[in-house]
């Protein structure tokens, strides 16, 4: 009781009330384990290397993650590329985050697609970012896509943007991957849709009821899912609570 008092005690003074809530969770050891929502035992640290590496040399699923596995921290993020909140949440937090906790081996970040029918150009966002992931380039794409996402959710000119984040070479492996999926085919049309849909029917699983939504597992325990803005300062801070257990 004395970690779970202590916690309580910290996080009501400054932590959104999702994250205080988590910590009680893990204090109290009921969180839920990642297999019961993922179906998936963590892989090594070789099998993920060749999982990688094969990723990249054929049209398989695309590698969206940053940093190691073997991190004590995992964060799934589930976004849409047109959404403003998701924007906001990697420009002021996940940006952040890669360049500190994942960048020392605090924190693995796994991005999901998750596209919102309201959004216009979201899903055909996603085909781009998931195209560039298979190249290795998933991270400049996905940086030019929240940097321009008022433009292109305007114009609907997404190539523009996505062939500035790489060399021209990469950019025509990542067209040819786009051939046939244009803007007017429906979801399930394009090859590329076989991983979004993935994706969301995890999503749906958790369930992502809003963008951005993201799942922290420590330890290879599931928090609860919370979704909204939430400051890097505070996310770190609460990281730091985890590891300090």
């Amino acid at each position: 009781m004395q970690i779970r008092d202590t916690l309580q005690q910290k996080a009501r003074g400054s932590w959104p009330a999702w994250l205080w809530r988590s910590a009680l969770a893990i204090a109290a050891l009921s969180i839920v384990p990642l297999g019961a929502t993922l179906n998936a035992a963590p892989p090594t640290r070789a099998t993920t290397a060749r999982a990688r590496a094969k990723a990249v040399e054929t049209a398989g699923a695309p590698v969206k993650s940053y940093g190691s596995i073997s991190a004590p921290i995992t964060m799934i993020v589930f976004t849409d590329y047109e959404c403003p909140s998701c924007r906001a949440l990697y420009e002021t937090t996940l940006r952040p985050m890669i360049g500190d906790y994942v960048a020392s081996g605090k924190v693995y970040l796994v991005h999901h697609d998750f596209p919102l029918p309201q959004h216009k150009y979201g899903y055909e966002a996603a085909r781009w970012a998931n195209a560039a992931a298979r190249v290795g380039e998933f991270a400049n794409v996905e940086a030019a896509l929240y940097g321009n996402q008022d433009a292109w959710g305007a114009s609907g000119d997404i190539a523009k943007y996505v062939s500035g984040a790489m060399p021209g070479s990469d950019f025509k492996r990542v067209e040819k991957l786009m051939q046939g999926c244009s803007f007017e085919d429906q979801p399930g049309n394009c090859p590329l849709d076989a991983s979004i849909e993935a994706d969301r029917a995890m999503g749906t699983q958790i369930p992502v009821r809003a963008t951005p939504t993201y799942v922290i597992v420590y330890k290879g325990r599931r928090l609860p899912a919370a979704s909204g803005a939430v400051s890097w300062p505070i996310l770190k801070q609460f990281f730091d609570s985890l590891l300090s257990q």
